[in-house]
Formats: C-alpha cells, sequence, structure tokens
C-alpha cells in the first residue's frame, strides 16, 4: 500500500490536549468501523464474529447474506456497545482482522487518531495503553530507556506496570500505580546499597539529590504511603493524583539513574573495543 501523504512529506502530527480517556466519543465508534471494513481480508461474516465477540454482542441470526445489512450491523455492534468494548475491538482487530503486512499501517493509524482527537490512549505492538501528555509520554519513554541502560530491571518493571495500572478498563487500579511508582524507592535502594525504606532512606542519605529535592522525595514517600498503602475511608486518591506521583518518581528515577549509574554494555571485559 502507497505511503500515506502526511507521513511521505513528513509531517508532524500535533498532539492535541487530552480530552477524554474513560470514555468513546461517537466520532471514533464511526471511524473505527470504517477503518475495520476497509482493512478486513476476511469475510464479513467473520469480522462481524470477532467484532460481537469483543463487543459482547450476539449477531444477527436472521442476517447471513454478505452484503450491505451485514456491513450495517457491524457498524451497529461497534456502535451501541459498551464504551471499553470498542477499545477491546481495536485490540482484537490487530491481532485477527488486520494482516500481518497492514498491522503497522493500522497502528499509526490509531494512534494519528489518538492525537489529533485528544483521545488518551496509545497503541504499543497491538497493545493500547495509557497516554499522558507530551512532557509526560516523554519522560516515561526516558525514565524506561534510562533504568534499562543501567540494568535496573526490577524498578523498569514497576514503572512498565504503574503504567498498566492506570491503563485498566473500565475503571484504572490508581492505588497500584501509586505503589508501582515505588520504582523510585529501588532505584535510590541501589544508590546507597540499603534495604531501608524510601523515607528512612532519604533522612540518612539526603546528599542522594540536591536539596531541597530530598524534602519533595520524603513528601512524595509519604503521600504515596498514605494513598497507596495505607489507605483511610472516604480518602482515595483520584487519577490525576496517582498520574503526577508516577510522573514525578519516573523523572526521579532518570535522574538517580544518570547520576549514578553507567549504561550496560552486553560485551564482556576482556573485549575493551
Amino acid at each position: 500500500m502507497r505511503e500515506r501523504f502526511s507521513k511521505r512529506i513528513g509531517i508532524n502530527i500535533n498532539s492535541k490536549p487530552i480530552v477524554v480517556r474513560y470514555d468513546v466519543p461517537e466520532e471514533l465508534r464511526h471511524f473505527l468501523s470504517n477503518l475495520l471494513l476497509q482493512m478486513n481480508h476476511g469475510t464479513l461474516k467473520s469480522l462481524r464474529g470477532i467484532v460481537c465477540k469483543a463487543a459482547m454482542i450476539a449477531p444477527d441470526p436472521s442476517n447471513w447474506g454478505e452484503n450491505e445489512f451485514m456491513r450495517f450491523e457491524i457498524g451497529d455492534i461497534i456502535e451501541r456497545c459498551e464504551w471499553y468494548r470498542v477499545y477491546e475491538i481495536i485490540e482484537v482487530a490487530y491481532e485477527r482482522v488486520v494482516s500481518k503486512e497492514d498491522k503497522q499501517e493500522y497502528e499509526d493509524i490509531i494512534n494519528e487518531y489518538f492525537m489529533e482527537k485528544g483521545i488518551g490512549w496509545k497503541m504499543e505492538r497491538g497493545e493500547l495503553t495509557v497516554r499522558g501528555e507530551d512532557a509526560f509520554e516523554s519522560d516515561i519513554a526516558s525514565t524506561r530507556k534510562s533504568l534499562s541502560d543501567a540494568g535496573l530491571t526490577t524498578s523498569a518493571t514497576e514503572i512498565k506496570e504503574a503504567i498498566n495500572d492506570l491503563s485498566r478498563v473500565p475503571d484504572p487500579d490508581i492505588t497500584g500505580a501509586i505503589q508501582h511508582a515505588g520504582a523510585l524507592e529501588c532505584v535510590a535502594r541501589e544508590t546507597v546499597g540499603s534495604k531501608e525504606t524510601l523515607g528512612a532512606l532519604i533522612k540518612a542519605h539526603p546528599e542522594i539529590v540536591p536539596a531541597p529535592i530530598n524534602e519533595v522525595i520524603s513528601k512524595l514517600f509519604g503521600f504515596a504511603s498514605e494513598k497507596g498503602r495505607h489507605l483511610k475511608e472516604g480518602n482515595l486518591p483520584t487519577y490525576e493524583e496517582a498520574e503526577l506521583v508516577v510522573h514525578l518518581a519516573s523523572s526521579l528515577c532518570t535522574y538517580l539513574c544518570k547520576k549514578n549509574f553507567k549504561p550496560e554494555t552486553s560485551l564482556p571485559e576482556e573485549f575493551p573495543f
């Protein structure tokens, strides 16, 4: 398939402010219906079966012909299913509807649509995960790379799990995301060779970050402990608070990595070149 105009001439798709995440605009339902019909390489009946299963809606037993009525039914199913089922259809379509040759194009189209319409999701290798504003996305990507380069796989996994928790539908795991922001504690422990909690560690080693950032970390630990581990009735954290904690923890992880850990190399020491 010919490369699309915007990609061919190098247009950077501007990301709009996120306006929707735990819902689906009607326009997206219509867009997805048309996209699947265009990229489907199987029969309409097989496409309907895949969409019905993901949407948890039974197909019309009286509609069996490969015709416009079945095309209409596929669109109608996407139109009336629960909002989170639409995102499940997007994922399932990547696996079962789109051909191997078209998967990257499908993913690019979905991501560009989300960016242009301010939808807070992104697709990576067929899986939808939460998308933040540009600064958040940049920091998370930088953190995961820094942790991986430094060989801090546990901390890298914790950051990934924090994003997965924010991505859960229909209800994100807010407290889980805050708990997984404990990646900062892992990195700090590796930095000073301690098994203390983050709060105690910062008190004992305030020099690991410039003052007064050490106080920020200490207060962040207190907030995360209260909101993520020791919950009180009526004191549940909000999505925005969880996103802020994950963002701050990620930025601090990146700082500690770059300051204290050299990227790992796959070459053994006996090969200095």
